[in-house]
């Protein structure tokens, strides 16, 4: 099949409602030696989708052999996701805000964002959810938390729970089984907010013995274009102490740094990138990579090793050269968010060792992409074998951009579930082996 002939062929499936997203095997740019084009320095496209909600009845489609559950319903754009050590269920619900529009462009970027389920108030605060009889619903709902700033991360230490706001870090006294804090809090640690198409997002995650943080900060632009000023601690992922204190820049180069875990087998951390637009149709991929200390991943002088971005052309060759390569592609502009390593036991073999990426969906490709959970699986602690399919059904059609849903955060329940962050379905969707 020539080359024209194939992307008419995609072009037609794309369309079709009935195939309204495409298989992992159909999207290019994925895997572990992703193909990459030129750069298209003419790339203008913006094609939001549509939210149009869930209709009586309708469900995501899990992949053969699961279920799916409504865990929680009802919920203003939930996020991100914590289950604690007792079962209780964390959601932060917290969205990207409206703000003045300074010129038409602006304002009409963001009409289409507001319907496309992104730009919305903000709810701002952080709902605990409890499934004490174990029926896959989850029948306890409290504010356990409420006046924060865009919460995203958030992780449990002993008794003490930290909160990542997009301006800066929170702790707050916690005992697991608390359904309610009612202290204001400690501010611990400063971040920089705001920034291109709006990197609110922070990630919070705990080293594995538990003596410090890892915080996720997106960029504050596309690919540099204010200034790499406007870059200091961003594009990168900080460490620092329990206590706020001696702030490391662990890894840089990372664009938008939003899902962070670590792979059970080798203890490796490991993080999905949301990477950078406007250089074509199936550039730049996003992707997850193992986070070495201390490395850079090419944001903004280059992308997947030593491809220099055009736009930033000779200006740091030295960092080029040293840019890491990721380790596995996960198409273009699908928006890969969460990520969750699997460590039950209860999903069949198959399923077991890998990853699950939450990907939120384009909205700078002529045809969508994203919109799905999909599974990674590895081997030895190392992506292997080819992407699947494992949550779909959230684009209603993909001729119109119409989407019931879009998936961010994913993490594994007590019993070994994966529960999914649909945000502007505003659902907890719960995905568990079905019963035989």
């Amino acid at each position: 099949m020539t080359l024209s002939r194939r992307s008419l062929l995609l072009a037609a499936l794309a369309s079709s409602p009935a195939l309204a997203q495409q298989g992992p095997a159909e999207l290019p740019g994925m895997g572990t030696d992703p193909r990459l084009p030129p750069p298209d320095m003419s790339h203008e496209v913006t094609k939001h989708p549509r939210a149009i909600g869930w209709p009586e009845g309708r469900m995501p489609r899990a992949a053969e052999g699961f279920a799916v559950t409504r865990f929680a319903g009802g919920l203003e754009n939930p996020r991100w996701l914590e289950v604690l050590p007792n079962g209780d269920v964390l959601v932060a619900e917290a969205a990207t805000k409206p703000k003045p529009a300074e010129t038409e462009e602006e304002r009409r970027k963001q009409e289409e964002q507001r319907r496309s389920g992104t730009v919305r108030e903000s709810a701002d605060r952080i709902t605990l959810l409890r499934d004490a009889d174990g029926d896959g619903l989850a029948e306890t709902r409290s504010v356990l938390l409420e006046g924060l700033n865009q919460p995203f991360g958030m992780a449990v230490i002993g008794e003490r729970l930290f909160v990542a706001n997009t301006g800066g870090v929170m702790r707050f006294p916690f005992r697991p089984g608390q359904q309610r804090i009612e202290g204001r809090g400690e501010k611990i640690l400063e971040l920089p907010a705001g920034g291109y198409n709006n990197h609110w997002t922070r990630t919070l995650r705990a080293t594995p013995d538990g003596s410090h943080l890892l915080i996720a900060v997106g960029s504050a632009s596309n690919a540099g274009e204010y200034g790499m000023e406007q870059e200091h601690r961003r594009a990168a992922i900080l460490r620092v102490d329990l206590d706020g204190r001696n702030e490391e820049i662990h890894a840089s180069g990372l664009r938008n740094p939003v899902g962070l875990g670590f792979e059970p087998r080798s203890g490796q951390l490991w993080a999905a990138v949301n990477e950078r637009d406007k250089i074509g149709d199936d550039l730049v991929p996003d992707y997850i990579t193992r986070v070495q200390q201390g490395a850079f991943y090419g944001w903004p002088y280059s992308y997947f090793g030593q491809h220099e971005d055009p736009r930033m052309a000779g200006k740091a060759p030295e960092l080029v050269a040293r840019a890491v390569v990721p380790d596995y592609a996960l198409g273009p502009h699908t928006a890969s968010l969460g990520l969750a390593f699997y460590t039950g036991d209860a999903f069949p073999q198959g399923w077991r060792e890998g990853a699950f990426i939450g990907q939120r969906g384009s909205w700078n490709r002529s045809t969508y992409s994203g919109y799905r959970v999909v599974f990674v699986p590895f081997e030895n602690g190392r992506p292997n074998g080819q992407a699947r399919d494992f949550l779909t059904g959230f684009m209603a059609d993909a001729g119109t951009g119409e989407v019931y849903g879009r998936p961010v955060g994913v993490a594994v329940d007590g019993r070994g579930a994966l529960l999914v962050a649909d945000d502007t379905g505003n659902t907890v969707w719960r995905v568990a082996a079905a019963r035989r």
